[in-house]
């Protein structure tokens, strides 16, 4: 949901008890006391009825249609049922976040972030989640990337194709989005400087005969070199919104991009089909930062946000997959047929490695970003 996958803007409507403000508002009175959760083991989408009453709690995430779903799905409910006032800010910066952890002065109580980000922060900017509050049981199997947050939604980064132009032959493997002789056409990569997904680096590598099981730690000189080999017949993108528009447009015959913008695309009528062999998963994170003011009201709101009705909401309002298996959102078949987070997607995907990415993230980007400028 990180750059531009949805627009940067806040909601600005106030309503069922979710008050929309800055972060920097005051916290309400008794914020520090402790709250009563009740007994018994946590269930997914539940809170105790009036339990956070007096409390205040800030939601922070990237704004645009995806903020007002989780807004809508679970933090409207879930202020109404808790009592708790929950003031929303974004768009989500990660350098805020260190900023306000570093300082001791932590405003942001629940944070949708990266994977990648949680998992290289986990335990210095996060705290771990408290299970005996969070219920984690119905996550999607690989979905939880490390023990300080849960996915806010899945979503991929896949290969779609132009069905009018190849036809009854259309592209199968990664191998094929690098074949410019056997599937001649533009191309779509992502391009962002400063920043580059999981999953481009792995693609450009198994194109290039790389086994799955061989793939880390990744040879980042023959992954652009084989980047290279297509360079100019490639489009690079910068926002979720120009990958869509160059798929729209007919700019491009493949492209590589976030499976929300290709379900989009598709939907608004471009003659694209998605290529799900060795997809590379994504997602969103929710997490509590250290050093939050009420650990466990936090907790207490990760743990509605997981319930499966709220899932099944956020998704049919956003098209982004649902993560409690238990969801069963009412979507009609072309949505249905981009959720990441079923079990014929499950054997599809690439095992992506997050802990690596968490701890080489930088030094990818920056070799990344000069590559791009080359």
């Amino acid at each position: 949901m990180k750059k531009s996958r949805v627009t940067r803007s806040v909601p600005a409507i106030i309503t069922a008890g979710v008050l929309l403000a800055t972060a920097c508002t005051p916290a309400g009175p008794g914020q520090a006391a402790d709250v009563d959760l009740g007994s018994g083991s946590p269930q997914a989408g539940t809170v105790k009825e009036g339990a956070l009453k007096g409390l205040t709690l800030t939601f922070v995430s990237y704004g645009g249609i995806f903020q007002d779903g989780q807004t809508k799905a679970a933090i409207e409910p879930f202020a109404a049922q808790s009592g708790a006032k929950v003031l929303q800010d974004g768009p989500t910066e990660n350098s805020k976040i260190k900023a306000q952890v570093d300082s001791k002065n932590v405003t942001w109580d629940v944070v949708d972030s990266t994977n990648v980000f949680t998992a290289k922060n986990c335990g210095t900017l996060f705290m771990p989640l408290d299970t005996s509050i969070v219920d984690i049981s119905k996550l999607p199997p690989g979905t939880k990337t490390d023990d300080c947050s849960v996915p806010a939604m899945g979503y991929g980064l896949i290969v779609v194709y132009n069905t009018k132009k190849y036809g009854a032959n259309p592209p199968k493997t990664w191998a094929d989005f690098y074949d410019t002789a056997k599937f001649p056409g533009k191309r779509a990569i992502e391009g962002v400087p400063g920043e580059l997904d999981p999953g481009v680096l792995e693609g450009a590598l198994l194109a290039d005969g790389v086994a799955p099981d061989a793939m880390y730690p990744i040879d980042m000189d023959r992954a652009l070199a084989k980047m290279n080999s297509i360079r100019n017949d490639t489009i690079f993108w910068t926002t979720g919104a120009q990958s869509q528009q160059l798929i729209e447009s007919g700019q491009v015959d493949m492209a590589l991009v976030w499976s929300g913008r290709a379900y989009s695309a598709v939907k608004n009528g471009a003659p694209f089909a998605p290529m799900w062999n060795q997809w590379m998963p994504e997602a969103d994170t929710i997490a509590v930062p250290v050093g939050a003011r009420n650990p466990k009201a936090s907790m207490a709101m990760i743990n509605f946000y997981l319930g499966a009705q709220q899932q099944a909401k956020l998704a049919e309002l956003t098209s982004y997959s649902p993560i409690n298996v238990e969801a069963k959102p009412q979507l009609d078949d072309l949505a249905r047929s981009y959720l990441t987070t079923t079990p014929e997607r499950e054997k599809d995907r690439f095992p992506l490695d997050l802990q690596y990415w968490a701890e080489h993230q930088e030094e990818i980007a920056s070799k990344y970003t000069a590559w791009l400028a080359g």
